[in-house]
C-alpha cells in the first residue's frame, strides 16, 4: 500500500466525515407528514429544541459553530416544508426560539438569502422564496434535499446530472494527460480498493469523492470546474444503490480502473465508455439512470 493510501485510510477512520453511511438517511428532524397535512402545526415544531445550548453540540454540526448550526436548522425547515412559501420569518422570534443573539439570527439569514430560500425587503421583512427561487446547485441544499422528503427526487435528479456531466468531463481529461494528474488518479483507485478489503466504506466514498472532483477538474473546461463541487456533493449524501459509485465492489473498481487506463492512453472516447458504464447500471439492481420520464 502506498504511504498516501495508508494516511488517507487512516485518517478517514478517525475523522468525523459527516458523510452518509447505512441508516443515515432519517438524521435530520424532518416531518414525515406531507406539508399537506401539517396544516396548523406550529413554525418551530420539529426544531432543535436545544440548538442555542449546543454550540456547543457536535454531533449533526460538523464543526460549523453557533452560527453554522442555526442556518442548518432553519434550511432543513424551509427545504422540508416546514416553513413554507412566503412565509414571513421575524429575527426576534428566531432569536428567542433558538436562544441565539440578533447578531447570529441576522448573518444566518444573509446566508440563506444567497441560497435563493429567503429574500428580504423593506417593509415587507424576511420570507421564504418558492423552490423556483432556490440555488439548487447549492451543495447545503442539496444535502437538505437530500436527507429530507424529497430524497428520493433529489437522488435521481444528482444522478442524471450526473450522467450528463462526467462522461464528457472524462472524455476531456483524456486530453489533458499530466503525469501528477494521473498518478493522484491512480492513488485513489489504489485506496479505494484496499478500503473495499478492508470493510472501510468511508475511506472509500472519500477515494471515490477526490476521484471524480479531480477528474472534472481536469476537463479543462472552466465551466465544468464549478460543477465538480455538485459532483462531491452528490456522492456525498449518496443513500442507496442508484450508481456503481455508491457501495464499494469489483465492478466499480473496475470501471474506475478503466478510466485511469483510458486517460493515460489519451483514449477519451474509452473514457467516456468506462464512465457511462459506471454510472449508468448499479451491478446489484436493475435501474438505468437517466431513465426516460413522462410528462
Amino acid at each position: 500500500m502506498s504511504t498516501l493510501a495508508h494516511t488517507m485510510m487512516t485518517a478517514a477512520r478517525s475523522a468525523d466525515s459527516g458523510l452518509a453511511g447505512p441508516g443515515d438517511l432519517d438524521r435530520y428532524p424532518y416531518a414525515e407528514a406531507p406539508v399537506a397535512d401539517r396544516v396548523g402545526v406550529p413554525a418551530w415544531e420539529g426544531a432543535d429544541p436545544d440548538l442555542g445550548r449546543v454550540g456547543r453540540r457536535a454531533a449533526g454540526s460538523r464543526g460549523r459553530g453557533l452560527h453554522g448550526q442555526l442556518v442548518q436548522q432553519l434550511g432543513q425547515m424551509i427545504v422540508s416544508g416546514d416553513l413554507g412559501a412566503d412565509r414571513p420569518l421575524v429575527p426576534e422570534e428566531i432569536g428567542q426560539r433558538f436562544e441565539v443573539s440578533r447578531t447570529v439570527v441576522r448573518e444566518s439569514l444573509r446566508v440563506l438569502e444567497a441560497k435563493g430560500l429567503v429574500s428580504a425587503r423593506p417593509n415587507v421583512g424576511t420570507r421564504v422564496r418558492p423552490v423556483s427561487d432556490w440555488n439548487l446547485l447549492d451543495p447545503d441544499i442539496i444535502e437538505w434535499r437530500a436527507f429530507g422528503p424529497q430524497r428520493d427526487d433529489q437522488r435521481r435528479e444528482l444522478s442524471e446530472l450526473r450522467w450528463t456531466i462526467e462522461p464528457l468531463a472524462a472524455r476531456l481529461a483524456a486530453g489533458h494527460g499530466r503525469d501528477d494528474v494521473q498518478q493522484r488518479l491512480a492513488d485513489m483507485v489504489e485506496i479505494m480498493s484496499h478500503a473495499m478489503g478492508q470493510g472501510d466504506v468511508l475511506t472509500f466514498s472519500r477515494a471515490d469523492t477526490e476521484f471524480h472532483t479531480l477528474l472534472i477538474q481536469v476537463a479543462g473546461n472552466r465551466m465544468l470546474e464549478h460543477l465538480s463541487g455538485i459532483v462531491s456533493a452528490a456522492l456525498q449524501v449518496s443513500g442507496g444503490p442508484v450508481t456503481g459509485c455508491d457501495r464499494p465492489n469489483e465492478a466499480s473498481l473496475t470501471q474506475h480502473s478503466r478510466i485511469v487506463d483510458a486517460l493515460a492512453a489519451g483514449d477519451g472516447a474509452a473514457a467516456e465508455t468506462a464512465m457511462r458504464q459506471l454510472l449508468t447500471v448499479h451491478p446489484e439492481v436493475e435501474r438505468v439512470v437517466p431513465a426516460p420520464r413522462e410528462h
